[in-house]
């Protein structure tokens, strides 16, 4: 059994593996996708759609009528209903958060994985891997991240937290290496 497993983990981790250097290798990377939070305890469950353009550690992300910019150093963060713009300095250390630019390469620290179910989705098969945080203190229970076994691009991000909520993330269209202008990371 622990050969098994440790085969399991070991096909898991290579699977990733192959997902981070495909991601790496477009020059930049647009999603469009749709997002869930439910929590049944609470009996809640919204749904809204967003969009974000990756390049590298930049990121341009609108979701929930805001919009989230980081250049690589700085982080803006523009709500047009209340005209407000906060602009906080980016502190690697303090980052805690999946944010766009580590979406599709934050499960390389601080997790151990294994192989989970493979589902055909609209004629796709989707391999989960179950993402397990190595700090028990962590606020997030597990992950299960949904990889598209063909193109090995993420198609799912199901995030389970200690209290029950469930974030899930599934991407609509998956666009790479498109032309994009310079100035879209500047804030202007």
């Amino acid at each position: 059994f622990v050969a098994y497993s440790t085969a399991h983990a070991q096909d898991a981790k290579k699977l990733l593996n192959e997902v981070s250097a495909k991601a790496r290798s477009y020059d930049n990377i647009q999603i469009d996708f749709k997002y869930n939070l439910s929590n049944t305890k609470e009996n809640i469950s919204q749904d809204t759609r967003g969009d974000v353009t990756i390049a590298g550690d930049k990121y341009l992300l609108n979701m929930l009528g805001t919009t989230s910019m980081f250049d690589g150093a700085n982080i803006y963060t523009v709500i047009p209903e209340d005209e407000e713009v906060t602009i906080s300095k980016y502190d690697p250390n303090e980052d805690k958060q999946i944010t766009p630019s580590k979406m599709l390469t934050f499960y390389e620290k601080g997790y151990t994985y294994k192989m989970d179910i493979a589902q055909t989705v609209k004629g796709r098969k989707i391999q989960f891997v179950k993402l397990i945080p190595i700090d028990s203190k962590a606020e997030i229970k597990d992950i299960l991240l949904g990889i598209d076994a063909q193109t090995k691009h993420i198609y799912k991000l199901i995030q389970t937290d200690a209290n029950g909520t469930k974030y899930t993330l599934t991407v609509n269209s998956f666009k790479t290496n498109n032309p994009i202008s310079k100035a879209m990371f500047l804030f202007d």
